[in-house]
């Protein structure tokens, strides 16, 4: 096995998956139970990232209501959960990158999005089988940017910082990945990006496909 890449941990939203309609069609929902105006898909895909607590009070501050909002975060939990995979879907690509990956590192999940939805999302498109281990937003350890869930997975498949890469699409992820000192490919095809916040040291690298981050991984940049 690479010692350059045995471990390569995956964020989820925006990295694996492309659930962009879903949660910003969810979170106007949620805010239509309050009267409120619709956000442009866009605008919430820019608010994704540090879980749904933080998109919530996100999107009603953008509407000029109470973040604090008591009953909102439940709601939009109700109308999320019923449209979780009416457009979401892998990118294209990602299965195949990940049978390769699979057959000569190990693979796991690292996410702000919390436990259910991810194992739903996982199973609906036949994904679990290639993760050793999934870790949630609301698992035990602290959300990214905070490196103690990537050091835990790093501990449970005894990989070192240096063999370790960390693929995820905001900086979000490289500031995890910073923090952990592990190495980090951010996915140019997902929407992180939209926060516009992303700026890069040199050695971090960026992928605009997912058949890139195979090639990333495997020591041969596009």
């Amino acid at each position: 096995m690479s010692a350059i890449s045995s471990l390569v941990v995956f964020d989820l939203d925006g990295t694996l998956i492309d659930s962009r309609r879903d949660l910003a069609e969810s979170t106007n929902e949620m805010l239509a139970t309050y009267g409120a105006p619709p956000l442009p898909i866009d605008r919430v895909a820019m608010m994704v990232g540090e879980g749904a607590k933080k998109l919530v009070q996100a999107a009603l501050a953008a509407v000029g209501l109470d973040p604090q909002e008591p009953d909102a975060l439940a709601r939009f939990r109700e109308i999320y959960d019923r449209r979780l995979l009416l457009h979401t879907r892998p990118y294209d690509g990602i299965g195949d990158v990940l049978r390769e990956l699979a057959s000569a590192r190990r693979l796991a999940v690292l996410t702000n999005k919390p436990d259910a939805p991810t194992n739903r999302l996982l199973a609906a498109f036949d994904l679990t089988k290639y993760f050793r281990v999934v870790i949630g937003g609301d698992a035990s350890w602290p959300r990214k940017p905070d490196p103690a869930g990537l050091d835990a997975i790093m501990r449970d498949e005894d990989a070192t910082a240096a063999s370790t890469w960390l693929v995820g699409d905001s900086m979000i992820d490289v500031e995890t990945a910073r923090n952990a000192g592990t190495r980090v490919c951010v996915a140019l095809y997902g929407f992180g990006q939209a926060r516009g916040e992303l700026v890069l040291r040199p050695g971090e690298a960026t992928a605009r496909t997912p058949r890139d981050v195979l090639q990333i991984v495997q020591g041969h940049r596009p």
